[in-house]
């Protein structure tokens, strides 16, 4: 989903990214638009990666830094099954949304996947590595949908997304969660058999599960507010997400008025953990703060995630690390720029858990351009 929109947004404006009912065919956008393109090279970057030393305190878990992207808004980076290719998002030239692309590790070979068209997010490789999802809106149009009216604060707009498959070069475009309203945050479990995502089909926003090839849905949660943003364990067996409850009546309230105008306001949110079934659920984090992006360690007893937690001002994101018991809990990045907030997020370790990709707008050209960046992973 938004999850890089919220926490960059969110930083600049102090608090801080057929499973269907109704399936669809093939899609078709509402305006004349070609079909998928074959892979494109995407404007020319800079290669290989550029080196980077970790700033202080960063050296604990963190080595051989190298920046991937180079200008521009790119995040949400994903890893193939093989970890030979990395899936991300980025808007840029020509495009006026973020559209989906897929690159090698070392920055290498990037290319065009998703269609141009609408607006895009949440891009995860399927099993095999020869065909990926990703959540878009082009078939409500060729234009992307405007942003929410912000007069009232900061919102997150739920667009009409539908989550589709393709193969590595775009064709073979597929529609694998659809209906109406809102479906994306799509992940995939290591283990290859169900997929994680969101929606908001039964009236709120919460998580579900389904087979990979779309069959067999499962609403995994069930409390009034914000669930999303799911990843599975490596086992398969848990998931973790980001989560924003209400406490009383007022504020279910609120966000059902929100949401029955396509939005959501995720001030705060904290990190749960369950079986993948939905049993058995934790919250994990109690402090307060936008946390999100969570991601399991390759041994699956901790979390790294991004949260502004160590910013009194709530404007700086960093990644942090907790046990999946709720203790332990240790600063990773240590990012810090006086001329502009700063943020590191949506990490997420290799297969072997040997690296660590994540979004950083560290050594950028301008403020807040996001980039893509991995490090060797010291345990």
């Amino acid at each position: 989903m938004t999850a890089r929109r919220l926490a960059v947004l969110l930083a600049a404006a102090a608090v801080l990214a057929g499973c269907s009912r109704s399936r669809c065919p093939v899609p078709c956008p509402t305006a004349p638009a070609p079909a998928p393109a074959p892979a494109a090279a995407a404007p020319a970057l800079p290669s290989p990666a550029v080196p980077h030393d970790p700033f202080p305190g960063e050296e604990k878990h963190l080595r051989n830094i190298r920046q991937l992207t180079f200008g521009g808004e790119n995040a949400e980076a994903y890893w193939s099954f093989d970890g030979e290719r990395v899936v991300f998002q980025a808007t840029r030239p020509p495009y006026v949304a973020d559209q989906i692309f897929t690159m090698r590790p070392d920055g290498s070979d990037v290319r065009l996947v998703s269609t141009g068209m609408g607006r895009t997010t949440c891009a995860f490789f399927l099993p095999g590595d020869r065909r990926l999802l990703y959540a878009s809106t082009h078939a409500q149009g060729y234009e992307p949908p405007k942003p929410p009216d912000r007069a009232a604060g900061y919102v997150w707009g739920l667009f009409e997304y539908d989550i589709y498959a393709c193969d590595l070069t775009g064709q073979e475009l597929r529609p694998l969660v659809a209906g109406p309203g809102y479906d994306a945050e799509a992940t995939v479990s290591p283990t290859g058999d169900r997929i994680v995502f969101t929606s908001s089909r039964d009236g709120d926003v919460e998580i579900y599960t389904c087979a990979v090839d779309g069959s067999d849905v499962r609403r995994i949660t069930d409390a009034v507010g914000y669930d999303g943003g799911a990843v599975f364990s490596p086992d398969g067996k848990k998931l973790a997400w980001r989560a924003q409850r209400p406490a009383d009546d007022a504020g279910k309230e609120a966000f059902r008025a929100l949401l029955a105008k396509g939005m959501v306001r995720p001030s705060q949110l904290e990190l749960w953990v369950a079986d993948v079934d939905g049993k058995n659920a934790r919250q994990i984090t109690s402090n307060g703060k936008a946390n999100f992006g969570p991601f399991f360690t390759h041994d699956g007893q901790h979390l790294i995630f991004s949260s502004n937690l160590g910013d009194p001002k709530g404007r700086s994101f960093d990644l942090w690390m907790i046990g999946i018991d709720g203790e332990g809990l240790e600063r990773v990045t240590n990012f810090s720029n006086d001329a502009h907030d700063d943020f590191d997020g949506f990490p997420m370790f290799s297969p072997d858990g040997k690296h660590l990709l994540w979004c950083s707008n560290r050594h950028n050209g301008r403020p807040h351009e996001t980039n893509v960046f991995v490090a060797d992973w010291i345990p």
